[in-house]
C-alpha cells in the first residue's frame, strides 16, 4: 500500500485596499497564527504592521512556486499575504505544476481576508477623481460654473436611459451623473473660504434623509405614500423656514415642469388658486399642464414621449421618402432633377 506524503497548504490571503489594514476576518487570523511560515514580497504592504503587532511573523519574501511546492513538502502551511499587484507569475506557475501531473501538489486556497462593503467601490472613483483633478489639465481648470451645463445634459440622458429601458444605458448614465456629483465636491475642496469635501456632501443628505423620514428613523407612523409625502413637506418647510410654498422650485426648468411643481404644491397645500387668464397659447398650456398634474400624469414626460413618436414619424417619413420615385429636391418638385 502506497502511502501519499504529507504536502502541506499554501494558502493565498487577499484583502481590500477598500478596508482598513488590520480589519481581517477571524478566519484569516486564526490562520495566520496557526501557519508554519507567513510570506510578503512587499515590504510596505499597509498590512504588515498590524499583522506583526498581533504578534505574526511576516518573511519579506517572493519565493517561486517550485520553492513554495518544495516547502510544503513536510505538511507545513505557508501563507502568502497577496500585494496590490497580484499573484499572476506565482500563482501560473503553480498551475504549472499542479497539471503536469508529476508532483505531489499542497492544498492550494484562497482565503480573502476582509470583503468589499455595498458601496466600496465609490472610494474608488473618489480617488480616480482626485488623480484626474491633480494630474489632467483639462478637469483641472474646471470650476462649478464651468461643470453646470453638464449636470444638465447629464440628466437629460440619464432620464432618457430610463425612458427608453435600456439596463446598460441606465447604469451608464447613473455613473455620469454620480461624476458630476464626484466632481463639484472635488472642487468644492479647494476653495479658501468655505470648503468641503464629497465626504461632507454625503454627511448633509444621510442627515437630510433621516430628518425627513421619521417614519422610518423616528417614532411617527406612515401607512400610503400620501402619509409619507405629508411628512416630507412638513420636514422640508421645517428646514427651509419657507414662506410660500413656491419657494424652492427653480423658475429656470422646463416651463411643463415648472407649471407641474407648482400645480402639485398648490394641490398639496389645499390652496384655491385660480388659473391666471393670460390669453393666448401660453394660457391654454398652463391649463393641459394644470389638468396632467391634478390626474397623475407628468406632462413633461407626456409631451416628451409625444415629441419622441413624432421624431420616429418624422425619420419614417423620410425614409419612405428615400424609397420613392424620384429624389425630393428642397427647392423643387420629386422628380425636379429628372427634368432638368
Amino acid at each position: 500500500m502506497t502511502t501519499t506524503p504529507a504536502t502541506g497548504r499554501i494558502v493565498l490571503l487577499t484583502a481590500s485596499h477598500r478596508v482598513a489594514p488590520g480589519l481581517l476576518s477571524w478566519p484569516a487570523w486564526q490562520l495566520l497564527h496557526a501557519a508554519d511560515r507567513v510570506l510578503c514580497a512587499d515590504p510596505g504592504h499597509p498590512q504588515l504592521p498590524y499583522l506583526r503587532e498581533a504578534g505574526v511573523t511576516v518573511e519579506i519574501a517572493a519565493p517561486t512556486a517550485r520553492e513554495l511546492v518544495d516547502q510544503c513538502a513536510t505538511g507545513a502551511t505557508v501563507v502568502v499575504v497577496a500585494t496590490g499587484e497580484g499573484e499572476g507569475p506565482l500563482t501560473d506557475g503553480l498551475a504549472r505544476l499542479a497539471g503536469s501531473g508529476r508532483e505531489a501538489m499542497p492544498d492550494l486556497e484562497l482565503l480573502p481576508g476582509s470583503y468589499d462593503l455595498p458601496g466600496s467601490r465609490l472610494l474608488d472613483l473618489v480617488q480616480v477623481m482626485d488623480r484626474i483633478r491633480a494630474e489632467c489639465p483639462w478637469s483641472a481648470a474646471k470650476t462649478h460654473e464651468g461643470l453646470a451645463k453638464y449636470a444638465i445634459e447629464e440628466a437629460y440622458e440619464l432620464v432618457e436611459a430610463i425612458e427608453d429601458g435600456d439596463r446598460d444605458e441606465l447604469r451608464e448614465e447613473l455613473g455620469d451623473v454620480l461624476l458630476q456629483v464626484v466632481f463639484h465636491a472635488r472642487i468644492a475642496e479647494e476653495d479658501a473660504e468655505e470648503p468641503f469635501s464629497v465626504d461632507d456632501v454625503a454627511a448633509t443628505i444621510v442627515e437630510k434623509l433621516i430628518h425627513r423620514h421619521p417614519h422610518v428613523f423616528g417614532e411617527e407612523h406612515a401607512d400610503t405614500p400620501d402619509e409619507v409625502r405629508a411628512h416630507w413637506l412638513r420636514a422640508k418647510a421645517e428646514e427651509k423656514d419657507r414662506e410660500s410654498v413656491t419657494d424652492g422650485i427653480p423658475p429656470g426648468q422646463p416651463a411643463l415642469a415648472l407649471v407641474a411643481k407648482l400645480a402639485s404644491r398648490v394641490r398639496t397645500a389645499g390652496l384655491d388658486v385660480p388659473l391666471p387668464d393670460t390669453g393666448g397659447t401660453g394660457a391654454e398650456l398652463l391649463a393641459l399642464a394644470v389638468r396632467a398634474d391634478a390626474a397623475g400624469t407628468d406632462p413633461e414626460a407626456e409631451l416628451r414621449a409625444a415629441g419622441r413618436a413624432y421624431r420616429a414619424a418624422i425619420r419614417a417619413a423620410e425614409s419612405a421618402g428615400e424609397t420613392g420615385a424620384g429624389t425630393r429636391d428642397p427647392h423643387g418638385d420629386a422628380e425636379s432633377h429628372e427634368n432638368t
